[in-house]
């Protein structure tokens, strides 16, 4: 891991610990749902409507979209501005706009402070990741003040 002062821009930081749970877990929940369905005879199966496995399919969908928000979330910080992804929704900010950048301990994402007094989720850098989270907070902090 470079030191904080060596940090080239652009750079980018994404959850760890939430990425690969979900991956995972999904992955297991998948094998688990289909060698289920292998197991179940062709009487069984016959009974099933259509509307049956189109609730499972839609339900497994629904799973993959918030699978998908997850690790889709980042922090980049690029040249000119710092961009947060969380989820589905994307959000830009000059570093100027920046004035704090906070994860206090239990918190389960870091805090960004604006100089409007609002304060923005940052879900890339995810507290349960521990030092990792920690020093990505380091990171980005050296990055807004270098950049402001």
């Amino acid at each position: 891991m470079p030191a904080d002062s060596e940090i080239t821009l652009p750079h980018t930081w994404r959850p760890f610990g939430v990425r690969m749970a979900g991956t995972v877990l999904g992955l297991g929940l998948l094998l688990v749902v289909g060698l289920a369905w292998i197991g179940f005879d062709d009487e069984t199966q016959a009974k099933f409507t259509p509307f049956q496995r189109g609730t499972v399919v839609a339900i497994g969908l629904l799973g993959f979209a918030v699978w998908f928000a997850l690790v889709r979330s980042r922090v980049v910080a690029e040249e000119e501005r710092l961009v947060v992804v969380n989820g589905y929704k994307r959000r830009q900010f000059e570093y100027a706009e920046v004035v704090g950048v906070h994860l206090p301990p239990g918190a389960p994402w870091v805090t960004l402070d604006l100089a409007s007094g609002a304060t923005v989720s940052a879900m890339g850098i995810q507290g349960s990741d521990g030092n990792r989270a920690k020093q990505a907070v380091r990171e980005l902090r050296t990055v807004v003040e270098r950049q402001s």
